[in-house]
């Protein structure tokens, strides 16, 4: 049975500072790094949660040790690859897509499995392209067997990434261990998410590894030693989205501390996508604070390149001022759950005008009721039902405890930003 969660209402302007553990997205490049580095790694403030202890979890299957600090810190100790083992991919694309690779340079076989829903996730494209790559594997989606030899000899690759820029990232992770390196080249519709690969890039670059990503769509990584990471994982900054997105929902203000001035993930955008909806967004040294408006503004909005911040802001859309068009996100029907449908469906549940185009949404704001809002497993459209409840009396939401995926504890956090502003 799924934990059926009354979407807390605000009683007023939610006004509270709310910290966020470290980002999912460098975490678990950061613990793939450090399983194929020359020595010994420390990762500060990493995420813990069910996705990054997946991660974890499948690199210690394959031979790393991976231990708590008395930080709180992971310390990471590569080790020879080896099988055999299983992989529990659970529904993270992170574990689902960097992970071949690495398993494909180990010795033995490595199985691939996870969550039913993740059956249903693209991943014949980095599966092709570790076969063209010299790998020897079984299966064109979960469950698939990886047969590793040792090492992969690597070389040029053309693949068509617009499903998923993880695709890319993943192979690029372990290129330097590859004999040649690799070099990959998207061909194809637009590439979505190219954040999450500078993301891969910039990581790959701070460990020693050379990388070439002056062509478009073409990145080239040299084989080499990677060196050990010694990292201070930053906030995730996607997941800071819903709390920001209180305070422009009520009116309120929220700060998050620790906002860095500088950053290559995508959640960053949320500052310039509230600031167009009417909010005014401030980021100094007590971090990023969100102030809402008297009244939403709606958008039109190109978000291929943050496809992740979809559920967030189509649920303030839903509760602006007027018809708010979301474009360049037909890639988000193969994530988690087809968002888009998911969406759709929620949002005229709820008495909304929420409608499907070939590359997104159109919302025309309307006077919302309550109804139980589905999470299809997929922790931004649960955290989406939340949103909507501060505004919306009645909104329940269904299995919130599929947010553990990124944040540990959703619903607690979200109760003490309400409790604060009381």
């Amino acid at each position: 049975m799924t934990q059926l969660w009354p979407a807390p209402a605000a009683t007023g302007a939610v006004r509270a500072t709310v910290p966020l553990p470290g980002s999912k997205s460098i975490t678990n490049r950061a613990l793939v790094l450090a399983a194929l580095a020359d020595g010994p790694s420390a990762l500060r403030a990493p995420l813990r949660s069910r996705d990054t202890e997946l991660m974890a979890s499948a690199l210690r299957s394959l031979g790393a040790t991976i231990t708590d600090g008395p930080d709180g810190s992971w310390q990471v100790t590569p080790a020879d690859l080896r099988g055999p083992a299983e992989v529990d991919c659970g529904l993270a694309g992170t574990v689902m897509r960097f992970l071949p690779p690495v398993a494909a340079l180990a010795t033995g076989p490595i199985s691939f499995d996870g969550d039913p829903q993740a059956r249903a996730r693209p991943l014949g494209t980095v599966l092709d392209a570790l076969r063209e790559l010299g790998a020897d594997i079984t299966g064109d989606s979960l469950p698939f067997e990886v047969r590793g030899s040792g090492n992969l000899t690597g070389g040029t690759v053309t693949i068509d990434a617009s499903a998923s820029s993880q695709f890319v990232s993943g192979l690029l992770l372990s290129g330097p261990r590859f004999d040649k390196g690799v070099t990959v080249r998207h061909s194809g519709p637009p590439l979505p998410s190219l954040p999450h690969i500078e993301m891969t890039v910039e990581m790959l670059r701070d460990a020693g590894v050379v990388v070439d990503a002056s062509q478009r769509n073409t990145w080239r990584v040299e084989p080499g030693p990677i060196s050990p990471l010694d990292a201070d994982v930053e906030p995730d900054l996607s997941n800071a989205t819903p709390f920001l997105a209180a305070a422009a929902v009520t009116g309120g203000t929220v700060t998050v501390p620790g906002w860095p001035a500088r950053t290559t993930q995508p959640g960053d955008a949320i500052r310039d996508i509230l600031t167009k909806m009417g909010a005014d967004v401030r980021l100094d040294s007590d971090g990023l604070t969100v102030t809402g408006p008297d009244e939403l503004a709606p958008v039109d909005i190109d978000l291929r390149a943050v496809g992740e911040l979809t559920p967030t802001v189509a649920a303030l859309a839903a509760l602006a001022s007027g018809r708010s068009h979301l474009r360049g996100i037909a890639h988000l029907r193969g994530h988690e759950t087809d968002r888009l449908a998911a969406l759709e469906t929620e949002l005229n549940k709820l008495g909304g005008n929420a409608q499907q185009t070939e590359d997104g949404l159109i919302i025309d704001a309307r006077p919302l009721t309550g109804a139980e809002w589905h999470s299809y497993a997929d922790h931004r459209m649960a955290t989406a039902g939340a949103i909507l409840g501060l505004e919306v009396p009645g909104v329940v939401v269904e299995d919130i405890a599929t947010t553990s995926k990124t944040i540990p504890d959703f619903p607690g956090m979200w109760t003490a930003m309400l409790g604060e502003s009381a």
